[in-house]
């Protein structure tokens, strides 16, 4: 089943930022990734170790994801969130991928990744920011 989560981006506040949406909730499971330790830790300036690369807050069957990472256009308030679609197949993605990216531009292109999942990045014609991932059978 395809499920879309909202994924906000926070400039350097995703730790303070989820932990506060988590008291909001009433809850939940929140669960962080660290720049520093993760294997991506060498491609980015030392100023970064301390930020999150990726989180997610889980309660009643609702996800809300963040990040402190920044697209290739850098931070601009108000592109901070982006949908993410937990596809379920290489094909459902690599379909959706293709018509989202008519007529917009792709970000990152559809390849499998360090966390064992495909994915992919675009930002539709309107604008939107699309993350596809497909979670590959273990």
């Amino acid at each position: 089943m395809t499920t879309v989560n909202p994924y906000i981006g926070f400039n350097g506040r995703c730790r303070e930022a989820m932990e506060f949406y988590k008291t909001c909730l009433g809850g939940g499971e929140l669960f962080f990734v660290p720049v520093e330790g993760s294997p991506i830790a060498e491609q980015c300036p030392p100023a970064m170790k301390d930020q999150i690369l990726h989180s997610s807050i889980t309660k009643d069957g609702f996800v809300l994801m963040g990040t402190d990472m920044v697209g290739p256009g850098g931070y601009v308030h108000g592109n901070s969130i982006a949908l993410s679609v937990n596809c379920g197949s290489a094909e459902e993605l690599n379909a959706l991928f293709t018509a989202l990216s008519a007529g917009g531009q792709v970000v990152d292109p559809v390849k499998q990744q360090f966390w064992g999942a495909l994915f992919g990045m675009v930002t539709d014609k309107f604008g939107v920011g699309w993350m596809l991932s497909y979670e590959l059978p273990k």
